[in-house]
């Protein structure tokens, strides 16, 4: 594990040209006749150190706000269950397990097709596109009176949600280097567990209202209406593309887009869609390995997101004070994501072993709640509260993607597989909450375990992979490469970007040319290397 500030600043070299025409079929072609030059002029440390600073303040509150949003939206059913939802609209048996995994079933089905549209259409405008539908499929949820109606909005509400992630992630990638990623991503992820406190005290206030309309129909409304004004700050201040941030001048955006061709994972822009770019990341094992990690970590999503209140009010608190304990839990979450995140992206070396360290807590907090029959109830929910750190997982596993995986086409497939995963996972999760066992639900916390358990042993193996992957593109390729660039580029040569100021003497200094602007996949890039 080796610090930014530790590495080499600057690698060049010049690229043998068998392996040099590998990287783009054009540059055989373009790289003899054409030598372009950088069309941004010079900027200086403290001049990117603002550019990037205002990227950050336009870009990550949009996300964060977005993605808290989601996660309130998805997650107000667990408080709303114990507000008279159930009794209202007449849930039996398994009902509710229903309502909540019906949810993920329209997630799935599209899930595929909307990161086809994410990488063709204006991403910012499709985004607010469905952030109002979102907010009005939230709002209506208000006016069910039967199990029929909430499965129903809770479908559709899964349709529309299914592209903020995605959305979200090829944004992440578009703006930010391979180092920064990480970073970036739990913050907007921790939106996640914000959403939560949100929620929660949202409930706790909505549940002392006493008029004619029950308390649990105002959380839906209040949340749908904003929901739906955020599309507004969606629709108006998220720019589509680099070249169309209008907060930046022409030159600011050249040099954006320019660290990104050199230090991130390629431009995203004009990008079409390539079927074997498609093709590869379904022969690539990385994409097994993390599909599986996924699909381990959401089953014990699918259900603690939906039974957290129910799990609370059997320790023997009420309904209202279930609402405050889920906010402990949603801090700890906080520093989970957010910590992990930064971490990750300080330390090329990291990520696999912090998915294995953010899911130690909650094999064992599962296993406490298992045995709550012969213990206190303060131990199990010690144990509850232990299974906080879980969700961490998944922003780190995005961050693996939007960093390990270049070409637009392959990136995007990939971001499919994950979500499809994510859906599998929060479909059979509440189903492993069996009605019969409440409320102690023996079987879910028993599976949690051990799909936890799995999690340590196959991003282990996910791990040594990509190391002896590494290892196997040095020997071939005959130079070391870099886990923080974007491969070769200007002219045969690799820069390693050991931190903030490095991209900045690298754009500075490489002469970048037509080829180093195509859409080209990380098997197809000579120097890139896999982050750990």
């Amino acid at each position: 594990m080796t610090p930014p500030d530790e590495r080499e600043p600057l690698l060049q070299f010049e690229q043998p040209e068998s392996t040099h025409n590998q990287s783009s079929p054009a540059m055989a072609t373009t790289a003899d006749t054409t030598q372009a030059t950088n069309a941004h002029s010079t900027v200086d440390r403290d001049e990117a150190r603002r550019i990037l600073r205002r990227v950050d303040w336009r870009i990550m509150p949009l996300l964060f706000l977005t993605y808290t949003f989601s996660f309130m939206d998805k997650t107000i059913l667990s408080s709303a269950a114990v507000f008279g939802l159930r009794e209202d609209t007449h849930l039996k048996g398994s009902n509710y397990s229903w309502v909540s995994s019906i949810f993920y079933f329209g997630y799935f089905l599209w899930a595929y097709p909307t990161t086809l549209l994410v990488a063709r259409l204006p991403v910012a405008k499709y985004l607010a596109a469905n952030t109002f539908i979102w907010g009005v499929v939230v709002a209506l949820t208000a006016v069910c009176s039967n199990y029929g109606g909430l499965v129903t909005v809770r479908f559709f509400l899964g349709v529309a949600e299914a592209t903020i992630s995605p959305a979200l992630m090829f944004i992440t990638s578009t703006w930010y280097t391979r180092d920064e990623i990480p970073t970036r991503t739990g913050i907007w992820f921790a939106g996640n567990s914000v959403g939560g406190i949100i929620s929660s005290l949202l409930a706790y206030g909505i549940g002392h209202i006493t008029d004619s309309i029950s308390p649990w129909r105002w959380m839906f409304i209040i949340l749908g209406v904003a929901t739906f004004l955020i599309g507004f700050g969606i629709l108006f201040l998220l720019p589509d593309t680099i070249s169309q941030a209008k907060f930046l001048t022409p030159e600011e955006r050249q040099w954006a887009g320019d660290r990104i061709v050199i230090a991130g994972t390629g431009r995203t822009e004009n990008a079409t869609w390539k079927w074997e770019q498609t093709l590869e990341c379904l022969q690539d094992p990385k994409t097994w390995l993390i599909w599986s990690i996924a699909l381990l970590c959401q089953i014990p999503n699918g259900g603690t997101q939906n039974f957290a209140n129910l799990v609370i009010t059997s320790f023997g608190f009420t309904s209202l004070q279930s609402t405050l304990i889920n906010i402990p839990y949603s801090i700890i979450s906080i520093a989970a994501i957010s910590g992990s995140g930064w971490l990750a992206g300080h330390f090329r070396s990291m990520n696999c072993i912090l998915v294995g360290l953010v899911v130690i807590p909650p094999v064992v907090g599962s296993a406490l709640i298992g045995s709550r029959s012969s213990i206190p109830h303060g131990v199990s929910l010690f144990g509850y509260f232990l299974l906080s750190t879980g969700p961490a997982g998944l922003p780190l596993l995005l961050s693996l993607v939007q960093s390990n995986y270049r070409g637009v086409t392959k990136k995007m497939t990939m971001t499919a597989l994950l979500f499809i995963a994510y859906c599998t996972g929060n479909i059979v999760g509440p189903q492993l909450f069996i009605s019969t066992e409440e409320p102690t639900y023996d079987t879910a916390f028993r599976a949690i375990m051990i799909c936890y358990a799995l999690v340590i042993c196959l991003v282990a193996i996910l791990r040594i992979y990509l190391q002896l992957t590494n290892k196997r593109r040095q020997r071939e390729e005959g130079i070391q490469g870099s886990a923080g660039a974007s491969g070769a580029v200007g002219g045969g040569k690799v820069v390693d970007v050991a931190d903030s100021n490095n991209v900045t003497e690298a754009v500075n200094t490489v002469q970048l040319r037509p080829e180093d602007y195509e859409d080209v996949t990380d098997w197809k890039t000579f120097g890139f290397r896999y982050r750990l």
